[in-house]
Formats: structure tokens, C-alpha cells, sequence
């Protein structure tokens, strides 16, 4: 829904029964936001997870109101569920990977993806650790958040071998975990490196580890640039049709919470509870990690790396791509 400036009779006004105190309180000319009357949206959330802090900073400042519709965070157990929410309509809008979306998109589902956020995780070592180098790994423990099936494992994998020349499966010793279990494994030195998403690798250099390597820089070490948005805003064209104007609002709504996020530290201050942070030091690298990944829009130039990230995930064997199946499709990016 555009915002454009109603022009509108006082005397009419009056005779619809609005007191002269109420007209005086509404701001002159009228906007098509103040009378906007759109609906519901409901968005998937995990209760812990940064997209929570985005959420809470959107309503806190009303700028769901503002755009014209009522954001309804929707708390999810963890990612599965949100995807099993979003294909079963319970939910109109949740945050996942674009891989799976083209999977979805493929099957006929009317999925489209808008980027929330480009920060990725990182290889992190404790801050006297003797690895100073990505060939250091060789004949230590890596504690891999996810399964051996994870994107940012077999990316890693295809660096280490275009690096070293050498099977980083076959060299190291992985041990693939949930992510708070391989944070909690790293810092009690039950492994020597840890290869984890980007809040737990905040999390773990404000409590002084290191980035070894990160996955930006494996990207880009394997010609993977502009670095994509490898995670989103997914929504079923289908399932949410009579909310395209409540989608748009979202949208914008979320653009400007992001805004705010990347510029104001009191908003900051308001969101550090929700953070979780143990110190002053780990909710600087929160901050830190999140306003770095913050997205600039989606371009033809983040579709095409996307496309070149895409066609290696299939030749690394990336399960949700079924083997080379899946196509990949440019009209699944919104804005692109």
C-alpha cells in the first residue's frame, strides 16, 4: 500500500461525528497510513533467535502500525518447524535458507525469498590457540554446528581442498553437534575449533576466541561475489494471496527496524535482555556481526552469485538440491 496524502473536509469530517478535539490531534494533511485498515501478519519466529530482536524493535517502535498493517509473531520450536508451519498456512512469513525455498519453488510451491540477513558464521579457535592458519587444522578436533550434510560444512570442505589440496574430512576429526552444544564444547577445549553460525560465533569472540577463517571468506576465496543473503523472508504467493499489500508493508517495516538497528545504539540498549549476553564484550560482537549482515537490497548481481552458489552446492551434493533435480529459478528472489 502506497502512502499518499488524503486531502480531506474538516466540516466533512465533523459530520461524521469527529469531534473538533480529535481533528486537532490528527496530523494535517492526512496520510493514506493514518486511515490505512490492512491486516494480520503473522510471522514464524524462533523465541531466541536475532530475528526476534528485529521483531521486537518493529513493534516497540509501531512501525508495523505505522506502515499500515498488525505484525503477529507466531514463536516456532526451532527452523523445522517454522518450514513446516509456513507450507501448512499457520504461519504467512518465516526466515529460512533460499536452497530450500528453490527446493519448495520446484515442487510448485509460489515461494519468494527477500534477504534478512548476510551474516555467516565462522571457523572459531580460542585466542592463544597454537592454529594459526586454515592448514593448522590438520589432526585437531572440529566441532561442526549441524550435520555432515550442513551447506557451510561442505563449503568449508571445497575451500580446505582448494587451499591445502587436502580432504578436510579426512585430515580432521569432525564432530557435528547442535550449535549451543559445539560452543560449549570449543570453550570447555573438548574440541580445538569450532565451525558455528554467526550468533554463537559472536557469542564466542566476545568471550575472546578468534575467527580462524569465515564463511564470507570462504565464499569469496571460492569466487562466490557479491557474498548473497544466504537466509530470508519466505512467503507462499498462494497461500498469503489478499495480503500483497500487508506483505509490501512488512517488508518496509522491516527496512526501517533495520535502519534503526544500524545506527542507533539505544535501540541496542532496549534489545539487550532479549539478547542473552554475558558480557559487555559478547553483546558488542552481537551487535557487531548483526548490523554486518544487514542487506543492501537484492540485485541482478546477488541473484547471479547466487546462481554460482547454487550450481556448486549441487556438485558438492547439497541433499535439499536432490541431486541436481531442483533448478535453479531467478524468480523465487522478491525486488531482484
Amino acid at each position: 500500500m502506497t502512502k499518499t496524502n488524503v486531502r480531506i473536509n474538516r466540516r466533512d469530517l465533523l459530520i461524521g461525528g469527529l469531534s473538533s478535539a480529535a481533528l486537532l490531534a490528527l496530523p494535517w494533511p492526512i496520510s493514506g497510513a493514518a486511515f490505512a485498515a490492512g491486516g494480520k501478519l503473522r510471522v514464524g519466529t524462533l523465541k531466541f533467535g536475532s530475528l526476534g530482536w528485529l521483531l521486537q524493535t518493529v513493534l516497540e517502535e509501531g512501525l508495523d502500525k505505522k506502515e499500515g498493517f498488525e505484525l503477529v509473531p507466531v514463536d516456532m520450536a526451532n527452523t523445522g518447524a517454522a518450514k513446516i508451519g509456513l507450507l501448512s498456512g499457520d504461519a504467512d512469513v518465516i526466515v529460512s535458507d533460499w536452497p530450500w525455498a528453490m527446493r519448495q519453488r520446484s515442487e510448485g510451491e509460489a515461494v519468494r525469498f527477500a534477504p534478512y540477513s548476510s551474516a555467516l558464521g565462522a571457523v572459531m579457535v580460542a585466542g592463544d590457540s597454537p592454529i594459526k592458519a586454515l592448514g593448522d587444522l590438520e589432526g585437531k578436533r572440529l566441532g561442526v554446528a549441524g550435520s555432515a550434510l550442513d551447506k557451510s560444512w561442505l563449503l568449508l570442505q571445497a575451500y580446505f581442498r582448494q587451499e591445502t589440496g587436502k580432504d578436510i574430512a579426512s585430515v580432521v576429526s569432525p564432530i557435528f553437534g547442535a550449535a549451543p552444544l559445539i560452543t560449549e564444547q570449543v570453550r570447555q577445549g573438548r574440541v580445538d575449533a569450532a565451525l558455528n553460525f554467526w550468533t554463537f560465533s559472536a557469542r564466542l569472540k566476545g568471550d575472546g576466541y578468534r575467527e580462524l577463517v569465515s564463511m564470507d571468506d570462504v565464499l569469496t576465496g571460492l569466487g562466490i561475489k557479491p557474498t548473497p543473503s544466504l537466509v530470508g523472508f519466505i512467503w507462499d504467493e498462494k497461500k498469503t494471496a489478499g495480503k500483497e499489500a500487508e506483505i509490501k508493508m512488512f517488508l518496509s517495516a522491516i527496512a526501517k527496524g533495520n535502519e534503526l538497528l544500524a545506527t542507533s545504539d539505544a535501540a541496542w540498549e532496549r534489545l539487550k535482555p532479549a539478547t542473552r549476553a554475558e558480557s559487555d564484550a559478547e553483546f558488542e560482537a552481537l551487535k557487531a556481526y548483526y548490523r554486518s549482515g544487514i542487506p543492501k537490497g537484492w540485485s541482478g548481481e546477488q541473484t547471479a552469485a547466487a546462481e554460482k552458489l547454487f550450481n556448486l552446492l549441487v556438485k558438492l551434493g547439497e541433499k535439499t538440491l536432490d541431486g541436481g533435480k531442483v533448478k535453479f529459478n531467478p524468480a523465487l528472489f522478491h525486488g531482484a
